[in-house]
């Protein structure tokens, strides 16, 4: 198999746990580093879409995701390899706090483990608010708990009259260090809701915003020692995984895109581009029918942010209804199989009108619901896989549904159930996949959709 290499400098952003704004510490890093006319390549580590949209948002290109869990060590190696080619640095935003990952007691599929497995140096992000000799102990904690490639730190709201002291208080006690500060920033804030950070495109002014955040790392961010720092990674090399993997005759597939539907892995969208396929772009929210495709993709976003609007699309409804029953191959994930649903019922409790392409319908909950990593196992053939195959997935929502399916089986930690709705020509369930390393998925995938248009092009005449 054919080996990829990469020289291409590289540095993780990590943080001691959610909600210390290593996110906005990222966004403002990237467009420092951009006005100096660097080439990043922006990363995501583990499963999360949303942080990617704000890195490719700032970039005008797109990030990617680095998961372990779903795509293995070397398939994690291999991405950021290939997705680093052509770049002056590599910067990836780490999940969660440095060790949390798979189990509550291990590391396995953290920002830690990334960092290792990939030989990237990292800075800690701590939010210094609040503390002030407790912020040492706190870094002590992260320096001495595991082996880690801790290099530095960068200090989150932190005020110019404190940050000598914190710095002086680090670089002595801890012999670590600080890469700079970021104070608190008036009107530069991202914002969440239910499953993280809004959406890049529903920030107003967000290019205003990362101005602002980037105006204060150029005058309070050693912007040149982490340059240096990322400099020292040495170079990686990883499997060609997708090495033979051949374009077949074209396809077109129509792609749900727009504030609803957002929740993307680009590189299987590359695998699918690769493989022959032209993606269509269409808006559920706006857009009064389907485009012409031979296959529907359906990813996941927010559509109970906007179930009025999909509602009273009742032309692309009925698009989507008459494609799905017309046996269109289509692969529908999380919001996109709600969408499906006959009905979604909001947060409000009002019940909107979907699809209909299958029966039941999805509610909001109150709390998160089978929240997490599992594993999939078809019980027969499908659109995707032979009976028996596997798969590593991902699961992260608020609603639940009167018809999750039951053609798959999903374990976890030693629990099982059933779920999805899989037959030759639909997949579609809660479960989040990521296919950019799976071709024999997308090759199933995109002989459905040959044969489809082959059948619809004898009956067209």
């Amino acid at each position: 198999m054919t080996k990829l290499k990469s020289a291409v400098p590289r540095l993780m952003v990590a943080a001691t746990g959610s909600g210390t704004g290593k996110t906005s510490v990222v966004c403002a890093l990237i467009r420092a580093l951009s006005r100096r006319g660097k080439r990043l390549a922006a990363f995501k580590c583990g499963p999360d879409y949303i942080d990617p949209m704000f890195h490719s948002r700032i970039l005008g290109a797109e990030s990617t995701n680095l998961d372990i869990f779903m795509c293995g060590e070397e398939g994690v190696r291999f991405l950021l390899c290939k997705n680093a080619a052509g770049a002056d640095l590599a910067l990836m935003e780490g999940v969660m706090g440095l060790y949390d990952g798979l189990e509550f007691t291990t590391d396995y599929a953290s920002s830690n483990h990334l960092s290792l497995l990939t030989e990237t140096p990292l800075v800690l992000v701590v939010n210094v608010k609040g503390m002030s000799l407790s912020a040492a102990a706190l870094i002590r904690g992260f320096q001495t708990l595991k082996k880690n490639n801790i290099r530095g730190v960068l200090l989150n709201n932190c005020t110019p009259m404190s940050y000598p002291l914190y710095r002086d208080m680090i670089e002595e006690q801890l012999g670590l260090r600080v890469y700079g500060y970021l104070p608190h920033i008036p009107g530069a804030e991202l914002g969440s809701r239910h499953l993280g950070l809004i959406t890049a495109a529903e920030v107003e002014d967000l290019q205003q915003r990362v101005d602002l955040l980037a105006d204060a790392a150029e005058k309070s961010v050693d912007l040149d020692g982490l340059l240096e720092l990322a400099a020292s990674a040495p170079a990686l090399e990883a499997e060609d995984l997708w090495d033979g993997v051949e374009a077949g005759s074209p396809v077109r597939l129509a792609l749900a895109s727009d504030k609803a539907f957002c929740f993307f892995y680009k590189d299987f969208f590359r695998l699918l581009e690769r493989m022959g396929a032209e993606l269509i772009p269409f808006s559920p929210l706006a857009d009064p029918a389907l485009p012409e495709a031979d296959g529907l993709l359906l990813f996941g976003g927010y559509p109970e942010e906007f179930p009025q609007a999909l509602a009273e699309n009742a032309s692309m409804r009925e698009s989507v209804r008459r494609a799905v029953a017309g046996g269109m191959p289509t692969y529908a994930e999380c919001g996109g199989f709600m969408y499906l649903l006959e009905t979604l019922k909001d947060r409000a409790g009002r019940s909107w009108p979907m699809v209909g392409a299958l029966p039941g319908g999805s509610e909001m909950k109150g709390k998160l619901v089978r929240f997490g990593y599992n594993t999939l196992t078809s019980k027969g053939d499908n659109l995707l896989f032979e009976a028996g195959g596997t798969i590593r997935a991902h699961e992260f929502h608020y609603s639940d549904s009167d018809n999750n399916g039951e053609d798959l089986r999903a374990e976890k930690k030693g629990r099982g159930w059933d779920c999805g709705h899989a037959s030759e020509s639909l997949f579609a369930g809660y479960p989040h996949l990521n296919l950019s390393l799976r071709p024999d998925c997308a090759a199933r995938f995109l002989a459905r959709c040959r044969d489809y248009q082959r059948k619809r092009s004898e009956r067209d005449g």
